[in-house]
C-alpha cells in the first residue's frame, strides 16, 4: 500500500506532509528545530523510504522546512512578512482610515471545481470546494468585489460562517495559518455583474488583485478582489 492511496483517498505522502506541518502549526516544532529523521519517519508511517523522501522534499521546495547537509532537516524561519504586499483583512484596512467597514454576502455555496479550478488547486477535478462572494463597503461605497474560492481540506468550516460578522480573510487567517502566497496585479474592465455590485458602469477599468493562499502544504484560497479603478489604489513601502 505504500505510496498509494489511503482508504480516504489521501496518498501517503500527503499524510506524512500534514503531519509534518500539523506538527509546526501547533507549535510542537519550532524555527530552527530539527525534525525527525526520514529513517524515523519511515518506521512511525510504516512505508517506504522513497515515500518519506517526497513529503519532505516537497515541504523543503515550499519553504516549510529547510536541510543542512550533515545536520538533517529543520523547521525552515519564516520568510513571508518579507513580500512586498501585506495580505490584510480590508475591514482592518479600512478601520485603519478612521471610517466604517460592512460587507454584503452575495454567495455562499459548496461547488464541484472545474478542471483549471481543480489543477490550481493539486485537486482531482470535481472536488467539492466552497465558493463565497461577497462586496465590501467603505463609508457605504463599495470598493471591493471578493470573489473566492476555499479548499474544504484547510477550512472544513468555511461554508458554517457569518461573513457579515468577519471577513473570510480574518476566519481564513486563523484557521488555515498562513505559509505563503503569489500574487498578480492588473487592469480589467468591468464585466456587467461586477459592475453591478460596484455601483459602476460596465467596462470602466478595476484593478484586480489575483491571488493563491497555501496552508499546511495545500493550496489554502484562491480570491479575485475587483476595485473600481476611479476609487481605489495600492500603496506600500519597501525598506
Amino acid at each position: 500500500m505504500d505510496a498509494q492511496q489511503v482508504q480516504d483517498g489521501t496518498p501517503i505522502f500527503q499524510r506524512i506532509k500534514d503531519f509534518l506541518t500539523a506538527q509546526i502549526a501547533a507549535g510542537h516544532w519550532k524555527e530552527g528545530d530539527v525534525i525527525p529523521s526520514e529513517q524515523a519517519l519511515v518506521k512511525q508511517f510504516g512505508v517506504s523510504r522513497m515515500t518519506v523522501n517526497r513529503a519532505v522534499r516537497e515541504l523543503t521546495a515550499e519553504a516549510v522546512l529547510t536541510r543542512r547537509q550533515g545536520s538533517g532537516t529543520f523547521v525552515a524561519p519564516q520568510k513571508y512578512q518579507a513580500t512586498l504586499l501585506e495580505i490584510r483583512s480590508i475591514a482592518d484596512e479600512v478601520r485603519a482610515r478612521g471610517h466604517a467597514h460592512r460587507s454584503s454576502l452575495q454567495l455562499l455555496e459548496r461547488a464541484k471545481a472545474n478542471e483549471l479550478l481543480a489543477k490550481q488547486f493539486d485537486l482531482p477535478a470535481g472536488h467539492v470546494l466552497y465558493h463565497s462572494v461577497l462586496v465590501h463597503y467603505e463609508n457605504g461605497v463599495p470598493i471591493q468585489v471578493e470573489d473566492r474560492w476555499v479548499n474544504p481540506l484547510c477550512a472544513p468550516d468555511y461554508i458554517q460562517q457569518d461573513f457579515t460578522q468577519q471577513t473570510p480573510n480574518e476566519y481564513l487567517v486563523a484557521a488555515a495559518p498562513l505559509q505563503g502566497a503569489s500574487y498578480s496585479l492588473e487592469a480589467l474592465a468591468a464585466p456587467r455583474d461586477i459592475a453591478d455590485m460596484l455601483a459602476m458602469e460596465a467596462r470602466q477599468p478595476c484593478l484586480v488583485l489575483k491571488r493563491q493562499t497555501r496552508s499546511a502544504g495545500r493550496v489554502a484560497s484562491i480570491v479575485t478582489m475587483w476595485h473600481p479603478g476611479h476609487r481605489y489604489q495600492f500603496t506600500g513601502t519597501v525598506s
